[in-house]
């Protein structure tokens, strides 16, 4: 066995001092979760109402987990669970909102429905998406414009509220925006319990990994029109608050007409039985 001497001890120990002086000046210059861009409750410093949850609570259950109301910015969220309650799942916080859910992963009985709980404040944007899955939207809280496009190209717009309801079939790109006084929350039920809102493919995902020559060609743009294209994923973001519901309709309207069927129905206000 080799022998140690004081002075080796004391070089080796200066050493390590000088390596985890380096590791913490690197820890310094970049906490937490290096994703772009950053998780937690330091996104909305410039909306803080971003943060708050003005829907149904369960204060009881949810004063048990206030890492998982407010994580940590080391947190990458959709940390799983062994029970399943939006109260005490990890809320993913974003500029412009936040998401929380629970899939099989967390139930792992659930074949086939999984859910999530979504915050957008005003103008606060859920970045165009689609994914397999078909969704279910019910208005929990306040006010939010919906769009999609159908495959056939057609384009619809328009403003649900509290107690209203969605559906976007499978495949269909879909965005969300929380309009006034103080946007939106609501439910969402997809008919897949492995679906999960963490991992829909967004329209930047996919001009990031479309060539420049193929989005001109598509666009009818320069190629030098997509130099700035984000290279990360929006997801959801702070917006403008949308202008009236007329004028989005307008700008959307084509030769193709409107889908046969409407994407939302207003069941706050609809016939009662």
């Amino acid at each position: 066995m080799e022998s140690y001497s004081r002075r080796t001890l004391l070089g080796t120990g200066a050493a390590l001092g000088a390596v985890a002086a380096s590791t913490a000046a690197l820890a310094a210059a970049a906490p937490g979760n290096p994703d772009q861009p950053p998780q937690g409750i330091i996104n909305t410093k410039d909306h803080p109402q971003s943060a708050i949850d003005p829907g149904s609570q369960n204060p009881a259950l949810a004063k048990q987990f206030p890492a998982a109301f407010t994580p940590p910015a080391t947190d990458v969220s959709d940390l799983p669970e062994f029970w399943a309650s939006f109260n005490n799942a990890p809320r993913r916080i974003q500029d412009g909102g936040w998401a929380r859910q629970v899939t099989q992963a967390d139930f792992e009985i659930s074949e086939s429905i999984s859910g999530v709980n979504m915050r957008l404040d005003a103008g606060g944007t859920r970045e165009l998406h689609w994914h397999l899955a078909a969704e279910w939207g019910y208005m929990s809280y306040g006010n939010c414009r919906i769009t999609c496009i159908d495959p056939q190209g057609r384009s619809y717009v328009a403003d649900v509220k509290a107690g209203d309801l969605w559906y976007f079939p499978g495949g269909y790109p879909h965005s969300l925006q929380g309009i006034g006084p103080d946007g939106c929350e609501f439910i969402l039920c997809f008919d897949d319990g492995k679906a999960t809102e963490f991992n829909t493919l967004l329209v930047t995902d996919w001009f990031a990994h479309t060539p420049p020559d193929v989005l001109a060609a598509n666009f009818g743009l320069p190629e030098s029109a997509f130099s700035k294209n984000f290279t990360h994923s929006l997801w959801i973001y702070q917006g403008q608050v949308p202008g009236p519901l007329a004028a989005d309709a307008q700008a959307i309207a084509s030769d193709k007409g409107p889908p046969p069927n409407p994407f939302t129905y207003a069941m706050a206000s609809g016939p009662v039985s």
